[in-house]
């Protein structure tokens, strides 16, 4: 049972919506359409059960290593085989006034104030024996008619750039949506896929036109380092985005046959203090993503094709002066292509191919065999939802449990290859069994 940085996928929705998780998510948190829908809405969509919007999470788990690791997978862990309670977490997620605007504001002010959402995750981290804020969400949305044309709109506060994307295919809801935090993991990760996430705030604003054109404009900026030790972050040797970091979002939707078809790109561009050492000067990041998503549901099974690619120019004029990189200049890139199945809401597979490559840096990846973040390799993984269909039992109204199995499979790590003859570092040391039950209630 490892913590997953992001989770969205809660029985508050549910019973807002007095609906089954199903009517939202093909396999929790992979949004359907109508998800999608209800996201872009600000999460108030529905009327529901008259209660508190809040909902817990619970994510036991296994995990096993193909090699031990010297020392511990992490202080008061075992080398190898380690089970764990790494994630509890507390959501309040739905209407922000939940379903008591009417009584607080008066039927006519009510109607503005259920216009308004939040997302708000707090979590305890058993690895880091730590209480944190989580991925939080603020949003207005309303929908008009211009020009003939349907479309709903928005503001937000957040703290994850993607964070706010209605589709799986960018970094904040992508997957592998959990994973071991007792594994070891490739080196080197664009500042736009999770880098930054729960150190930023930022502020944005999108619509989408006619259900076939989204757009996304926003702005992050670094939180102060008083402000992230409250909020349970630790931010010594963070990457600070100094100034307002503008990021663009841009995706066309389109039917093809019976399914849906989304094809986007995506990007931040930052100005950064390396490890918050400003003497230095600042580095340049400059990330762009291209995704496209395809889901098509049919008779008793549900289908998701997703890829993402990101290219990363990094401009190390601080970092380089402070001996931290080795080139003036550095590219880093991902890939990520995902095939997602459900058999009768219950039965699930994925797979996925990932690459990371980039240019060749010995201080910038210093713990890599010969200097390169190159890494590729699989993640395949059962699930079984036995409540997705029907909301779990009678005294756990819109619960649900998802049991996993997921194998990671490495070509390559951090530079270094799979060597069957024990020469050398040996990529499939780091292959990681992965069990878990993601709980939620």
């Amino acid at each position: 049972m490892l913590i997953p940085l992001t989770c969205r996928a809660v029985p508050s929705f549910a019973r807002q919506l007095n609906m089954q998780c199903i009517a939202c998510h093909t396999e929790y948190p992979l949004l359907n359409e109508f998800g999608r829908q209800f996201k872009l809405g600000g999460y108030t969509l529905g009327t529901g059960q008259d209660a508190i919007p809040l909902a817990l999470m619970l994510q036991p788990s296994f995990t096993h290593t193909q090699a031990p690791q010297a020392g511990g997978a992490a202080p008061g862990f075992n080398d190898n085989n380690n089970p764990a309670l790494t994630q509890a977490s507390i959501f309040y997620a739905g209407r922000l006034f939940g379903p008591y605007a009417g009584k607080l504001f008066g039927e006519s002010e009510a109607e503005l104030a259920n216009k308004f959402g939040l997302f708000l995750q707090v979590t305890y981290d058993g690895v880091g024996k730590a209480w944190t804020w989580d991925n939080t969400e603020f949003r207005y949305a309303d929908t008009k008619t211009i020009g003939g044309k349907n479309v709903t709109y928005g503001l937000y506060l957040n703290n994850n750039p993607t964070l706010q994307d209605p589709w799986n295919s960018t970094p904040a809801w992508g997957y592998p949506f959990t994973s071991s935090h007792l594994a070891p993991t490739p080196a080197g990760s664009p500042l736009i896929a999770n880098s930054v996430s729960q150190q930023v705030a930022g502020a944005g604003a999108y619509a989408m036109i006619a259900n076939s054109l989204y757009v996304d404009l926003a702005g992050y900026r670094t939180l102060d380092q008083h402000t992230q030790r409250a909020l349970g972050i630790n931010p010594d040797g963070e990457t600070q985005i100094t100034g307002l970091a503008p990021y663009w979002r841009i995706a066309v939707v389109r039917p093809v046959g019976p399914g849906i078809w989304e094809a986007g790109a995506f990007g931040l561009a930052a100005d950064t203090y390396p490890g918050r050492d400003q003497s230095a000067g600042k580095d340049r990041i400059v990330d762009i993503g291209l995704d496209s998503q395809y889901q098509e549901s049919f008779k008793q099974s549900d289908v998701t094709v997703m890829f993402s690619w990101i290219n990363e120019h990094q401009d190390w004029k601080a970092s380089q002066t402070l001996g931290n990189t080795s080139n003036a200049t550095d590219r880093l890139w991902t890939l990520k292509a995902t095939v997602s199945y459900l058999f009768d809401k219950t039965y699930g597979l994925t797979g996925q191919y990932f690459m990371k490559d980039g240019d060749a840096d010995p201080l910038l990846y210093s713990g890599s065999a010969n200097g390169s973040p190159r890494s590729d390799g699989f993640v395949l993984q059962a699930n079984y939802l036995p409540f997705n269909k029907d909301g779990g039992p009678k005294f756990w109204s819109r619960s649900n449990v998802k049991l996993s199995v997921q194998y990671t499979f490495y070509n390559r790590f951090d530079g270094a290859k799979a060597n069957y003859d024990g020469a050398g570092a040996n990529a499939r040391d780091n292959n990681t069994l992965y069990l878990e039950a993601w709980i939620v209630f």
